[in-house]
């Protein structure tokens, strides 16, 4: 028989349930979607969609449960809004088209479109917008954990990128600039109060705003070789970015460019046509066009140079006398290098403008930061799982969301927004933390506290024994019965769910044995709380600890198993 012991259910209740799934072995080769599957922790009836099961639950709602906390400290109300939008509010923020950003839309009889939401910043500003707020109410911060939807073409890597997925989002309402950074700024903290709480390493990193707009953002991620997201660090000033972000400086060894390619885009008022030189070798960044030249509509430029040009010209006459052009050159680039030929002949000098020694083009290793220009970029693939955005006025401007200020006028909100992946953040624990035997989960987020297994011919009453002593835990107990296993097979299977400790009771008793299955995340701890502990009772409790291979096990008197057990699971 193997229990499992669980957080949050009191001993006294007693419950038992019966495991789905259990696997005798693990593949070498199985990719940790796959082991969550046959672990019983999810099942995927399709590409792209996932169903939760009792062990996969426990995980989802502890991360939850961290997230809620963390929200709840600094003033979130918790919202829990319908996953159906309808087109008419993406229509006002001029999203219902962007078909990169979602979307599942819905056709009804009556001829009205809805969505199935990836996010909701139209639905929650329409919410406030109608509440008739004055600056006394102000600042308002909501949020809701509730499933999302988008259309993924091709979903793969199962919870990392799929058609459906759990996420927290949140939104905040301030009456100025400076209360709306305050607000960004208080987010941050507690998000970084909530990947602490995960117990894996992370980094935040400054990030492109991309389609859901606005002036500021911040990522945060887990470093993992799996990751799709390329991140770079400066050697020296430790500034973290994500590559659309990530500015370089060439070394002053790179050779310059021998050829060039361009790239066309209008401006918004389509007056002025950007021609971006980049050398041919590179990935062209045009994002960072924006901080150089005003105005830029970047809509414009997968658009084919034939169509660009009957957006830009309107008649001969037109072109000679209203039009502007600006040539951009990249660092990397200069006389000597081939260009591809100026595709407009008839122009006016004095409408052509030049800007050079500007860096257009994504960075690649061991270039030189842009914010210090000492430290070098190193590169790194990582995992994103949570997103900050100040957006200003892009969703309270167009949907006419405003408070009452002090001078009693109406004054438009600025907003922030702010995501968390729940799903995903699970998925990218289980990659970042499994080793060769299982899954290894922080206890802040394991499924349960501990895994109970009886040794051969342990005697019954023993069990119930340790069973009293761990009352005060506060844990309640999930027995399952392994009919036919032997207590090998019951090990591998113990360690394979990543459980942090394993509790043995055996022909040695009184003394237990507790197998210690997780990691200690805070390598940089001087001293662990176990082994203050041990220094102060080791004699007395009858406690030793044995190195048995990569296994660590504390060998303890059953009257002092509790503590011994609380002591592990705070540094795990």
């Amino acid at each position: 028989m193997v229990f499992h012991i669980a957080r949050g259910i009191r001993h006294n209740s007693n419950i038992a349930t019966q495991h789905l799934f259990t696997a005798k072995s693990i593949p070498k080769t199985a990719t940790t979607h796959q082991l969550l599957q046959d672990l019983g922790f999810i099942y995927q009836p399709s590409a792209g969609l996932i169903h939760w099961l009792p062990l996969g639950l426990k995980v989802l709602k502890n991360v939850e449960n961290i997230i809620r906390k963390r929200m709840d400290e600094i003033g979130g109300e918790e919202f829990s809004l319908s996953s159906i939008s309808s087109k008419e509010l993406w229509e006002k923020t001029g999203r219902w088209s962007n078909t990169e950003l979602f979307k599942l839309q819905l056709n009804s009889k009556k001829d009205k479109d809805f969505c199935l939401t990836p996010t909701h910043e139209e639905e929650i500003t329409e919410i406030i917008k109608n509440a008739n707020l004055n600056y006394k109410n102000l600042p308002v911060l909501t949020y809701q954990i509730s499933r999302k939807y988008r259309f993924e073409k091709r979903p793969r890597g199962g919870l990392l990128r799929g058609r459906e997925f759990l996420m927290k989002d949140a939104y905040s309402f301030d009456k100025d600039y400076e209360s709306a950074m305050e607000m960004y700024n208080k987010v941050n903290d507690a998000y970084f109060k909530i990947f602490q709480d995960l117990k894996l390493p992370f980094v935040r990193a400054q990030a492109d705003s991309g389609d859901i707009g606005g002036s500021l953002s911040q990522e945060w991620h887990y470093v993992h070789e799996s990751g799709e997201d390329l991140l770079f660090k400066c050697d020296h000033c430790g500034d973290v970015s994500n590559v659309e972000k990530t500015v370089s400086i060439p070394d002053e060894d790179t050779p310059v460019a021998k050829s060039a390619k361009v790239a066309y885009i209008l401006t918004k008022d389509q007056n002025t046509l950007v021609c971006a030189y980049y050398p041919s070798d590179r990935t062209f960044a045009p994002n960072f066009l924006k901080d150089h030249v005003e105005d830029l509509d970047l809509t414009t430029l997968n658009t084919s140079f034939e169509e660009l040009m009957k957006i830009f010209i309107k008649d001969e006459d037109d072109l000679v006398l209203n039009k502007n052009f600006i040539r951009v050159m990249d660092s990397r680039i200069d006389h000597t290098t081939d260009l591809p030929d100026f595709p407009i002949t008839k122009f006016q000098k004095n409408n052509f403008s030049t800007l050079t020694d500007i860096s257009i083009v994504e960075a690649i290793e061991n270039e030189y930061c842009d914010s210090c220009e000492t430290g070098q970029l190193k590169s790194m693939n990582a995992i994103e799982v949570g997103h900050t955005f100040y957006l200003g006025k892009r969703y309270s401007e167009p949907m006419g969301a405003k408070f009452t200020n002090v001078d009693n006028k109406m004054t438009t909100f600025e907003m922030g927004c702010y995501g968390i992946g729940v799903s995903r953040i699970v998925a990218a624990i289980a990659e970042l933390s499994r080793d060769e035997e299982g899954f290894v989960w922080p206890s802040s987020i394991s499924p349960y506290d501990l895994s109970l297994v009886e040794a051969p011919k342990c005697n019954q009453d023993h069990v119930n024994e340790v069973v009293e002593n761990l009352k005060d835990l506060k844990i309640s107990f999930d027995k399952r019965q392994l009919n036919k296993v032997g207590f090998g097979a019951k090990m591998i299977n113990a360690r394979m769910l990543g459980i942090p400790i394993i509790l043995v009771i055996g022909k040695n008793y009184p003394i237990v044995e507790l197998e210690v299955r997780g990691k200690r995340w805070n390598e940089s701890k001087s001293k662990y709380n176990y082994q203050e502990l041990y220094e102060q009772n080791s004699k007395d409790w009858e406690w030793q600890i044995i190195e048995d291979g990569n296994f660590e096990k504390h060998l303890v008197h059953k009257d002092h198993v509790e503590k011994v057990i609380k002591s592990l699971l705070k540094d795990l």
